[in-house]
């Protein structure tokens, strides 16, 4: 069964040929041939199974017609929703079809497109095919990849079907978000060489011409660049900048590359003018790396906030006249490698480890460096000395123990703030989360957030929130207020079930009953009746035996009208039938209106 599942794409490839041998004319067979099993090789078995052959002669027929003709260097983009009359293929999706020259980070922001849209991607197909063009663009021959033609061109060939736009307005906005993506890419994989390049340059400059700083900072610093430039950062971005005399940060004319290739002449970034004055005088420390996240987006590869590694610039006084910028993402690899193992993180944990002073090879000690390993990798590069010491000790002191505990870290130059909260695993689902959130937005504000969630085989979760602040905000905050705040919107009705225990019977027998029905309860008991109501019904549960298996419960809450009672029965193992207790209920004059059947599975059994 397995193997059948695996061949049949292609079983529908063969008969997508033999469909387009029947309706082609013959002197277009044989590429028209190599591009159908070129277009859907990679295409995953379930992504066909379901497929009408068609349909995918139909996809496969338009596709091919759409990328026939093409300049080389440009790329072409076709929203539509296939009809059959008017396409010869029809699909219950929109469908977005790309032609562009290869290049990487194509697949995953033309995705980001489309999920900032709210899209639901439904298929996707796209394979690189190596094509042949005469001097008009049209294709004249597949090749195979190994083909030792030099006018061989590697295209990205790319459908997408995502959830159904039929607008007009819509359907232009897409194609014009993708359009600015495939620039963007364009931008950065055309300039990535030349950025490459201009972070060596600024490495040989600061060993022939380094600035007057301390020279543990300038071998650190170069370590990192050097680190950087081996496969651990996308470079996405690079622009200089000059320093005014009135704290104004402006563009060197043409020194723009990839995502930042558009500058004016004395343009000012604007990210730098919307800081305070104060804030601005930071830019004049003598300290040589800048490292913070951007305030843009990435469009590329895959979402957040780009991160900034600047380089500033000093005069032959030491004073700083401008900085050297990098935008970009760390690589997978700069997230999997130990820190320890990383230019400036080491010097981090090496402050962390020797301020704390414990024994190396103890248990504390061992605690802690997991820790600093593990410490959200964004943060780990921003944050001060200082400031990582003081919250790694934080969290080494949780020590296991179930409670919610805050951080909060605010970046040097007021844009963001980076929220460490550790929670109770047991407790942890995406509604906690956003509701952590929410308290979290209301007490720090934010315009924009990102969230991470690390969970290991400790008793604690760990969620790392990043919100985005206006640069002028000024929020006044406790972090002990805001940990009570997110004690309360995560308390669940068990822990309210416990306290509540404890407190009717005293810590022992408390929590000798709250072991014994802290599971008990499911979704259909509380959510008619408090914690503090099933005290009352537990002292009832209590009282059953094999030889009394039935209590009952007759009473009227605060909240009824007169004339409304409520009535309990509690029966062991098996309900009370309605039919059973509805006639002795009737005879004493009353009339039911509503029942609530509820299952109490005791940890007994």
């Amino acid at each position: 069964m397995t193997n059948k599942k695996k061949d049949l794409p292609q079983e529908l490839i063969e008969k997508v040929i033999t469909l387009m041998k029947k309706q082609v004319d013959a002197a277009q067979q044989d590429i028209l041939e190599k591009f159908i099993r070129k277009y859907y090789s990679n295409t995953a078995a379930e992504d066909l199974a379901e497929s009408d052959v068609d349909n995918l002669y139909g996809s496969v027929l338009a596709h091919w017609n759409f990328a026939h003709n093409r300049k080389p260097g440009s790329s072409k983009v076709r929203i539509y929703n296939p009809q059959f009359e008017k396409h010869g293929w029809q699909s219950t999706h929109t469908v977005v079809e790309i032609i562009n020259d290869d290049m990487p980070f194509l697949v995953d922001s033309v995705r980001m497109a489309l999920n900032a849209r709210n899209l639901t991607t439904h298929l996707v197909i796209h394979p690189v095919i190596n094509v042949q063009r005469d001097t008009a663009g049209r294709i004249v021959d597949i090749l195979e990849h190994d083909h030792p033609d030099e006018g061989a061109l590697e295209e990205a060939v790319i459908h997408v079907e995502v959830d159904r736009q039929t607008e007009k307005d819509v359907l232009d906005a897409i194609s014009n978000d993708i359009e600015s993506v495939l620039d963007e890419v364009h931008s950065a994989v055309e300039d990535w060489q030349p950025m490459y390049n201009q972070l060596h340059e600024i490495i040989d400059e600061l060993t022939s011409c380094p600035p007057p700083l301390d020279s543990s900072e300038l071998e650190q610093a170069r370590d990192f660049l050097d680190w950087i430039g081996k496969n651990h950062f996308t470079f996405l971005g690079y622009r200089e900048y000059q320093l005014t005399d009135s704290d104004e940060l402006l563009t060197v004319t043409g020194s723009g590359l990839g995502l930042l290739r558009s500058d004016q002449p004395d343009q000012s970034s604007r990210s730098f003018a919307s800081l305070s004055l104060e804030t601005r005088r930071l830019a004049r420390e003598k300290n040589l790396l800048v490292i913070t996240k951007a305030t843009r987006r990435s469009t590329i590869h895959r979402p957040g906030y780009l991160d900034h590694i600047g380089i500033k610039r000093f005069d032959d006084q030491g004073n700083v006249i401008g900085e050297r910028r990098f935008m970009g993402l760390y690589t997978s690899a700069a997230y999997n490698h130990l820190a320890a193992s990383i230019p400036l993180l080491r010097d981090k944990l090496a402050y962390v480890m020797d301020r704390a002073g414990y024994h190396k090879g103890s248990h504390a000690a061992k605690a802690l460096l997991n820790i600093i390993e593990t410490f959200p990798r964004d943060l780990l590069f921003q944050i001060p000395n200082e400031e990582l010491f003081t919250t790694t000790m934080g969290i080494l002191h949780l020590q296991e123990r179930q409670r919610i505990r805050l951080f909060i870290h605010r970046d040097r130059f007021g844009r963001f703030y980076s929220c460490i909260v550790y929670v109770p695993r047991e407790i942890f689902n995406t509604e906690v989360r956003k509701k952590i959130l929410s308290v979290l937005v209301k007490n720090l504000g934010g315009d924009g957030s990102e969230f991470n969630v690390h969970l290991s085989d400790s008793i604690l979760a760990r969620l790392y929130f990043v919100l985005h602040v206006p640069p002028d905000s000024s929020a006044q905050y406790d972090v002990s207020e805001i940990e009570q705040q997110l004690r309360e919107v995560t308390r669940s009705w068990s822990d309210d079930l416990h306290d509540a225990l404890l407190e009717s019977f005293g810590e022992e027998y408390g929590m000798k009953l709250f072991r014994r029905y802290g599971d008990a309860f499911r979704a259909n008991y509380f959510e008619h009746y408090p914690a503090r109501t099933a005290i009352y019904d537990i002292k009832l549960m209590q009282t059953l035996t094999e030889a009394e298996p039935l209590a009952m419960s007759l009473y009227q809450p605060l909240e009824t009208p007169d004339g409304v009672l409520r009535f309990k029965l509690f029966h062991i193992e098996s309900p009370v039938p309605l039919s059973d207790a509805l006639p002795m209920l009737e005879n004493m004059g009353l009339k039911v209106e509503e029942e609530h059947p509820s299952k109490i599975l005791r940890a007994d059994a």
